[in-house]
């Protein structure tokens, strides 16, 4: 019984999907090395990578509390622990409330600064599944939300964001904004039925190619940053290989069959890892 429980608690947290956690802890990398020039200290990473899993574990529950009623409508979701009833509200909000208070005890290990923006990204996570039903552009509050760790990674090793720590952070709220489109296109049809909006919906049959400008500004907005940090090479040759991976999930989505799309988001983290790379060697 208490297995069963167990992990069903672990469904809930979307560990057996890790794919979010990597996407929210890349730009957090990214930053930190930035910051560091090169040499983050280690004990900041370990409170950024734990604060990572369980804020974006805190977050899938949230997402699941507001989307309880809708889930079993969707053919990709209904099998949620909250859809199925297999956890109950009220053990999602201990939970959250757990991880979110873990959390917040590792921010606490950092400066004040720090700890104020971690008020905010809690925000951020419980406001951003609430989106949906009121906007069509939802992903941009998750860009917000997944980049909020570039500002925070800054604080944590200088106390404090400086103009290029906010130009990175702008510029790497794009990407949640693409690959997130890639997935809402996953569920679009059942999203138009149960009234869940995207901008899988809005952009319509532009999708592929509003994705495609963004990318490009992403690119573009990444050069710079390479440009204001003054990485070498290989941070360039990076980029280029992100161009060609963001080619590639053109190619995949291009008859926006729902597997591809979804393997086109998936496809993002070798992007985050590419270019963590290419920051560290550069």
């Amino acid at each position: 019984m208490l297995t069963n429980r167990l992990f069903n608690y672990a469904l809930l947290m979307r560990l057996d999907k890790p794919i979010g956690i990597f996407l929210l802890l890349w730009p957090t990398l990214w930053a930190l090395w930035l910051a560091a020039h090169g040499q983050p200290h280690w004990q900041i990473i370990a409170v950024f990578v734990a604060g990572v899993i369980l804020m974006r574990s805190a977050g899938c529950i949230v997402n699941d509390l507001a989307d309880r009623q809708i889930d079993g409508q969707i053919q990709r979701t209904r099998e949620r622990p909250l859809a199925t009833g297999q956890v109950s509200v009220k053990e999602a909000l201990v939970l959250f409330c757990l991880l979110s208070l873990l959390a917040f005890g590792l921010v606490l290990l950092c400066n004040r600064l720090t700890i104020l923006l971690a008020v905010i990204a809690l925000g951020l996570a419980v406001f951003y599944p609430l989106l949906k039903r009121f906007t069509y552009f939802p992903q941009v509050g998750l860009g917000l939300a997944f980049t909020w760790g570039i500002p925070m990674a800054f604080a944590a090793e200088t106390h404090t964001v400086p103009i290029a720590g906010w130009m990175l952070f702008f510029t790497g709220a794009i990407w949640p904004i693409v690959y997130d489109t890639f997935y809402a296109m996953v569920d679009r049809d059942d999203d138009v039925k149960a009234g869940v909006k995207s901008t899988a919906i809005i952009f319509g049959q532009f999708d592929r190619q509003i994705i495609g400008v963004m990318q490009a500004v992403f690119l573009v907005g990444m050069f710079l940053v390479g440009r204001v940090f003054q990485l070498g090479y290989f941070y360039y040759y990076g980029l280029v290989v992100v161009a060609l991976l963001f080619v590639y999930q053109q190619w995949l989505v291009r008859n926006r069959e729902p597997a591809c799309c979804f393997k086109a988001f998936l496809n993002n983290h070798w992007v985050g890892l590419v270019i963590f790379l290419g920051i560290v060697l550069g």
